[in-house]
């Protein structure tokens, strides 16, 4: 992190121009035996195509809402940063009725049909892969974002002090993500650059979504997060610990 660093979006910047080989986010289903491993560069990417998918093709503009109806998985991740790319508000678990923009998951997608704007459907497959057949109603993320730039320019500066996440009913700005993030860094045992966090915490509640994504991101360390945990047992959790060289966890 930098001291210019006031929105998320920046957080991936700095760690960007600092290492972007590195390993950022580790993704595990325990339910499919998925995994994923982006470094830096590979997830800024990601959000790059997916930040031009929502400021042009979903001509979402700063202060819309849009409402996250998304587990806990890399790609929700990909989408968090991406909304703070373009100055939307990433509403997590929000109400789809009174969202500009609605991104949905599988098992969300009637829910999500309450939405009057534009509605995003994400498979959850392994590799990003896309739906047998596109849900009535939606554009299938993994067909739109392949094609979208690999640079992010936002039309509108970012305002840091302006809403950006809401989660658990909790309204922040990007400024406060990035505070909380770092205020929380220590009690998550996160040191700095190298940290590495486990985290099989859900992304509905703060907690989740500081471990899982925004503290190690602030740090400059990685995160593997774990879809599913309780389906590896306490003995599969030590061993990924130890070959993943995880050096906190949040379960």
């Amino acid at each position: 992190m930098n001291a210019t660093d006031r929105t998320p979006a920046d957080l991936l910047r700095s760690a960007l121009a600092a290492d972007p080989g590195r390993p950022l986010v580790t993704f595990y289903d325990d339910a499919t035996g998925e995994r994923v491993e982006l470094s830096v560069a590979t997830f800024a990417n990601w959000v790059a195509k997916t930040a031009n998918l929502l400021q042009s093709d979903l001509a979402a503009q700063p202060g819309d809402r849009v409402a996250l109806l998304l587990p806990a998985h890399w790609q929700t991740a990909v989408w968090l940063l991406a909304c703070s790319s373009v100055g939307v508000i990433a509403d997590v678990a929000g109400e789809p009725a009174a969202a500009d923009v609605v991104v949905s998951g599988p098992d969300a997608l009637e829910a999500a049909r309450a939405c009057r704007g534009e509605r995003v459907a994400l498979a959850l497959r392994p590799l990003g892969g896309r739906f047998p057949r596109t849900p009535e109603g939606f554009v299938d993320y993994a067909v739109e974002v392949p094609s979208q730039g690999d640079r992010f320019v936002p039309f509108s500066p970012v305002d840091p002090d302006e809403p950006a996440l809401i989660v658990a009913g909790a309204e922040m700005s990007g400024a406060e993500v990035v505070e909380r993030a770092v205020g929380d860094a220590p009690g998550l045992d996160l040191t700095g650059p190298g940290s590495r966090m486990l985290s099989g915490l859900g992304f509905d509640t703060w907690e989740g979504l500081s471990a899982g994504l925004y503290a190690p991101l602030a740090v400059g360390g990685s995160v593997v997060l774990c879809r599913h945990l309780d389906e590896l047992g306490e003995e599969g959790v030590a061993k990924r610990i130890e070959s993943e060289r995880v050096t906190a966890s949040a379960r």
